[in-house]
Formats: C-alpha cells, sequence, structure tokens
C-alpha cells in the first residue's frame, strides 16, 4: 500500500511539521503587541516562551519511548488537539498563569508531532539519514514562511488575538487530519549480535535509552546540543525586541522573520545532505564555527540597518537550523534506529535547557542593562566551543564507531 511507502510517510511528516512551525518561529511577532495590549513585562511574556521550549523538549523521552513501541498515529492525533486549543487559546488569555498554561499545551502537542515525525524519519531511512531529517526538520524550521505574512497582516488588522486564534484552528485540524496516516515502517529482524571492534560497539548495537546514557558520548553530544541551541533560540524569541531595541523598521522585522524560516528549513536539508557526503562530525564543525561568527556580525553589523538585520539573521539561521537533523541522524548512527525516538527525544531535551538563557533569563539581562551584547557575544562563544568539539570527535571517533549498515565514508 501507498501508505507505508518511506516517500509518502517523508511527505505526511513534514505536512505536519509545517503545521506547528508557527507555535516557535512564529511567536516573536506577537511579543510587541501582546506586550503593548496587556502592559506585561518582556521578561514576564518571554517566560511562556521558555516554559512552551521546555515541555516541548523534556517530556519527548517519555512520549518517544511510547511512540517508539505503539506507533505515531494515535499521539498525534492527541497533539493536534493540544495544539488547536493550546494556541488558539492565547488569544483568549487575560492573565500571565493562562498564558504560561496554553501555551505549555501547545509544547507538549509540539512534542509529540516532532519527536513522531523525527522518529519516523531515522527508521525509515537508512542510507540518506540526514537527507530525510534534514527534510522533516525543515518543515519545522521552515513551514512558518507559509504563514508570516498572513499572521502579519490578521496582526495588524484584526489584532494579535485573531491571529492566534484563527491559526490555531487550522493548525489543530491539519495535524488531527495527517495524523491518520502516519506508520511505522515494519519491524526488520533483529540482527545477530557480534563482539565488538577495538573495544567499541557504537552503530553496531540498537541501543536502549538506558544503555544510550551510560555511554560518554551521550554527554558529549547533550553538551554540544546545548551550546548550539542557544543562539539561535536567542534570535527565535527575541528578534522583534531586538530590533525595537535597535530602531529597525517593523517591516524589516517581518521581513527577516519570513527569510528566515526559509533559511532555518534550508539549512536543515542542505547540512543533512552534507553530513550524508561528508560525514557528521566535519559537517558539525564547519557550521558551527560560521553561526559563531553570524552571531557576532547580528550585533555588530546587523543593528546597523533593516538590510543588514535581515541579512545576518538569514546567515544565523542558516547555521543553525542544522542542529535539528544532524543530531538526531547522528544519534541513530551512534545508538542505532530501533529506540530512536525515545533516545533522541532525551537529547533534545538540551534545547529545553538553552531555552531558560535564550528566553526568560536573556530577556531579564536586557531589561537590567539595555543591552544585548553579553547575550550575543556568550552564545556566539558557546557555538564555537561547540565547534571544537565536533572537530574533536571526528578526529577521535573509532574505526567501528560508524552508522549501522553504513560505510564510515558514506554516511
Amino acid at each position: 500500500m501507498k501508505i507505508h511507502n518511506r516517500w509518502f510517510q517523508l511527505v505526511a511528516s513534514v505536512i505536519a511539521m509545517i503545521m506547528i512551525a508557527n507555535l516557535q518561529y512564529a511567536w516573536t511577532l506577537f511579543v510587541k503587541p501582546m506586550q503593548a495590549a496587556t502592559g506585561w513585562k518582556l521578561s514576564d511574556i518571554q517566560w511562556a516562551f521558555t516554559l512552551f521550549i521546555l515541555f516541548q523538549t523534556w517530556v519527548q523521552p517519555a512520549q518517544g519511548f511510547l511512540i517508539d513501541r505503539l506507533g505515531p498515529r494515535l499521539f498525534t492525533t492527541v497533539a493536534g488537539v493540544l495544539c488547536g486549543i493550546g494556541w488558539a487559546g492565547l488569544g483568549l488569555v487575560t492573565t500571565l498563569p493562562m498564558l504560561y498554561t496554553l501555551y505549555v499545551l501547545a509544547g507538549i502537542g509540539a512534542a509529540l508531532v516532532y519527536g513522531g515525525c523525527i522518529g519516523s524519519a531515522l527508521k525509515w531511512f537508512t542510507k540518506e539519514r540526514g537527507l530525510a531529517a534534514g527534510i522533516i526538520a525543515a518543515g519545522f524550521g521552515g513551514g512558518t514562511a507559509l504563514f508570516i505574512p498572513v499572521i502579519n497582516d490578521l496582526i495588524k488588522t484584526r489584532g494579535y488575538q485573531t491571529a492566534f486564534l484563527y491559526t490555531g484552528i487550522f493548525q489543530g485540524v491539519m495535524i488531527l487530519i495527517v495524523a491518520q496516516f502516519l506508520r511505522h515502517p515494519p519491524v526488520a529482524p533483529a540482527p545477530a549480535r557480534t563482539a565488538a571492534v577495538s573495544g567499541s560497539k557504537l552503530g553496531q548495537h540498537q541501543y536502549t535509552t538506558g544503555e544510550m546514557l551510560r555511554t560518554p558520548q551521550f554527554y558529549v553530544l547533550y553538551v554540544m546540543f546545548l551550546m548550539m541551541a542557544t543562539g539561535g533560540l536567542l534570535v527565535t524569541a527575541n528578534a522583534g525586541p531586538i530590533a525595537a531595541a535597535w530602531g529597525i523598521p517593523v517591516g524589516f522585522l517581518a521581513v527577516a522573520t519570513s527569510l528566515n524560516a526559509v533559511a532555518n528549513g534550508g539549512s536543515r536539508v542542505f547540512w543533512g545532505w552534507v553530513s550524508d557526503k561528508t560525514g557528521r562530525e566535519l559537517a558539525m564543525g564547519i557550521a558551527f564555527a560560521l553561526q559563531a561568527i553570524c552571531l557576532v556580525l547580528v550585533l555588530t553589523v546587523g543593528r546597523l540597518s533593516g538590510p543588514l538585520f535581515a541579512a545576518t539573521l538569514v546567515a544565523t539561521f542558516f547555521t543553525w537550523g542544522e542542529v535539528f537533523s544532524l543530531f538526531p541522524s547522528l544519534v541513530a548512527d551512534y545508538f542505532g534506529t530501533r529506540c530512536s525516538t525515545a533516545n533522541y527525544g532525551v537529547m533534545y531535551s538540551a534545547k529545553g535547557v538553552s531555552s531558560i538563557v535564550a528566553g526568560g533569563i536573556a530577556a531579564m539581562l536586557f531589561e537590567r542593562f539595555g543591552t544585548w551584547t553579553a547575550c550575543f557575544y556568550g552564545s556566539a562563544a558557546l557555538a564555537l566551543i561547540a565547534s571544537v568539539i565536533a572537530f574533536s570527535l571526528r578526529a577521535s571517533r573509532a574505526p567501528s564507531a560508524v552508522a549501522v549498515g553504513i560505510p564510515a565514508t558514506a554516511k
């Protein structure tokens, strides 16, 4: 049946991911209008973003365990309800607790969609694993580009509350429909267990989450993910307030947000494809170093004019989005695909840790000191350290530590 075709599943997963893209990447368009209408402090509003990311990431290990065993259809159906109610409901909030609660519901729904769809890519694809994970992740990173013009117009003409309501209902219904078509591939017979070569079983053994947590490689990757997630989340959450602080016209902010989505999505596909050819660690090292440079350019060059603001933000997102295709692919390379949804769910929780700094704390630092300088330089330093670690991983990787069934030179 066509429904069990891996490319059909890829398209279905991409559609579901597009429907949750606004929940994270369109948020910055709502921040200033909400602040003006309610009188809430910037940091109070941005703690909602932090809570969204925390629940979008930290519930993934538990739901990943269940999706690996029960399949994605039921959980994505539930996600449609949670995303629809959570995002649409943000247009009706009158208190901060209501804001936090509804955005958390949307975060849990987004977690179910994200974990299930990325897990699907890792299970359905082997040799093109980086490219497939990149395409699905691009739905989340770039999908909001389809909605930005509509959201921007709705906010201007109808108000931010209506924009929340209309897009929330539409996205929830679409997720419910797509969920009915999602499947995992048939379970293949377990390969015979072989003795480790050079003392390493990475890439040869299908690791459970508990086994993965007992390897040093997991913690190295986790720290890298945490450091790399910070800069992009800083810009994602605070592009609107940053533009206002630097006197960037609102029109250029809207343009930057649309182009950022395209760059973010394209980054996941491009770097995923590159990593299939060059190896994950080399692609990571290069992209992460470029990310550090781009963050510094936003602070030093992007603040000078609207066009430069948009250009440097686009470069930043093109060198940041790849974390969401390279890390899941590397987790599958190192630890196998059988428990890949749960395993990557644990890894993905690093994004939640980063959101604490990039969302609420960054806003508080701006309110305290009146500048974004420390946030950008700090994020750039973290990206540079992650790049050094990635190059070190490539240099030290054992000959046996290769992707399941894929030669080390052609992952």
